[in-house]
């Protein structure tokens, strides 16, 4: 065991608890002996600004408005770092603490880290999304932001002690583009933690009748595929005549209210359900009840190269699914998923229903990927290398 010491975690782009990757990390570190104090926007105004969870001290800043273009972003990310250095000033004030522990996307949090290095406080620079690359399928620009995001992610490199990976990938590119020590690059994949999932019996009136349920589950933003999932809906309803699936869509995001349009235009709303935000349980019993589920984000270069979190719940549930191919996709899901190349619309269509018709392969499908969780993905097995990233700051840097 450790001496104790103080880990500040900063994340900009989502609260805490709800940060799901965030408060594993920070649950670790408290229960590995660490006083854990975190930072994070307030987006509910129902939240407080500072609340205490689990022995978890948690600081909440304003945010004013949630960002949807990118000036919009730009201007929820100097909104960001303002609070963020004045609460992290605070807090280092009352209690000193050793690392910050930053969660990307952006990645802003260097300049503040340049400032309590002055200070002997180590900078972890915990990689969630490669934000070039991101920019670019979000806007579809190279532009001069792609290049600002280049540089800011150059400089969290340059910056931080140690760097912690969610997959070999972005490891890879850490050790070349980021011109890391491999020894100090940390691969910590995200995993759910299977304590806290509530394994829920199916709940059959989900279907409204239908013969079969499928399942998107995630943020509804102009990059997760959503409208894609809507024109594979309208291949297989409109264009196949196929009238005995339903869509459920669970989860928000700034373009949730376009795609709810969208999907009325394309008189697809008798087939296709948005929930919105929705409580665990819920969302629990709906994977429980689906008997498949899809991640239509288009291969892109930053799907490639990403480890998208919804695979894992997917398979948690012992989920078959059906995603277009990518590099760490084709990692993560292995033979729980069928891959549709080039992007093809006709051909997920096609995979969906040929799946669905197709009871025995989801069943040997499903299980495969909730045996993968089981014994390799979980978080219990991933936190073992967060330990060892924190254990190798604190031997290396002390």
């Amino acid at each position: 065991m450790v001496k104790k010491r103080h880990i500040l975690f900063i994340v900009e782009n989502n609260p805490v608890p709800q940060d799901v990757r965030v408060w594993a990390e920070a649950k670790t570190a408290h229960e590995y002996g660490y006083e854990v104090s975190i930072i994070c926007p307030r987006i509910d105004k129902s939240s407080s600004s500072r609340e205490k969870i689990d022995g978890i001290e948690i600081y909440r800043h304003f945010t004013p408005f949630e960002a949807s273009g990118k000036y919009g972003f730009l201007l929820e990310y100097v909104n960001a770092i303002f609070w963020e250095f004045i609460l992290s000033l605070w807090i280092f004030l009352k209690s000193p603490f050793q690392a910050i522990h930053s969660a990307n996307p952006p990645d802003h949090v260097f300049m503040i880290a340049m400032f309590f290095k002055l200070f002997g406080v180590k900078y972890i620079f915990d990689q969630h999304d490669i934000c070039p690359e991101n920019y670019v399928a979000k806007f579809q620009k190279k532009d001069f932001l792609f290049k600002a995001m280049l540089i800011m992610e150059k400089l969290s490199y340059r910056i931080s002690d140690i760097v912690i990976s969610t997959n070999k990938s972005y490891r890879q590119i850490a050790i070349t583009r980021g011109n890391k020590d491999a020894e100090k690059v940390f691969v910590v994949r995200n995993g759910p933690r299977l304590s806290s999932v509530n394994f829920v019996k199916p709940n059959p009136r989900l279907k409204e009748g239908f013969d079969y349920l499928v399942s998107y589950v995630g943020i509804i933003g102009n990059q997760e595929g959503i409208d894609v999932l809507l024109r594979i809906v309208d291949n297989i309803v409109n264009k196949k005549n196929i009238y005995s699936i339903k869509f459920i869509v669970v989860g928000t995001g700034p373009h949730w209210k376009n795609m709810v349009s969208l999907s009325e235009e394309l008189e697809l709303k008798k087939f296709v359900e948005f929930t919105g935000y929705i409580p665990y349980f819920n969302l629990y019993e709906i994977l429980s009840t689906s008997d498949l589920c899809v991640n239509p984000e288009y291969c892109n270069e930053f799907t490639d190269k990403s480890t998208m979190l919804k695979i894992m719940d997917y398979m948690t549930f012992g989920k078959p699914i059906v995603m277009f191919r990518t590099k760490e996709g084709s990692v993560t899901a292995g033979d729980s998923a069928v891959y549709i190349e080039n992007n093809s619309i006709v051909k997920f269509a096609d995979a969906i229903v040929d799946t669905l018709n197709n009871r025995s392969k989801r069943v040997q499908m499903g299980e495969f990927g909730k045996q993968r969780i089981l014994n390799e993905l979980n978080w219990d097995v991933q936190k073992r290398n967060l330990l060892k990233a924190y254990e190798y700051l604190d031997t290396n840097f002390s």
